[in-house]
């Protein structure tokens, strides 16, 4: 299992609950923020984590990115 901080954790939360869960479902930092009761800076830096440990995997739209789990923990 992998080892997450309390707030990569939470942003991994947030992912799984707004269905996050395939290229197709991607959602935006500004929506995770949103659901996870987090600031901007704590949500980036989550990703970066989750993305870093390869968890969540990022796909650059026209005007915004978009997550999403690639590896359930």
């Amino acid at each position: 299992m992998v080892e997450l901080s309390p707030m990569a954790r939470k942003v991994y939360d947030a992912l799984e609950v707004l269905g996050a869960v395939g290229e197709d479902r991607t959602k935006s930092a500004d929506q995770i923020m949103e659901k996870a009761k987090m600031g901007k800076g704590q949500v980036n830096s989550g990703l970066s984590e989750l993305l870093k440990k390869k968890v969540v995997k990022r796909i650059a739209k026209q005007k915004r990115a978009g997550y999403y789990i690639a590896n359930r923990i």
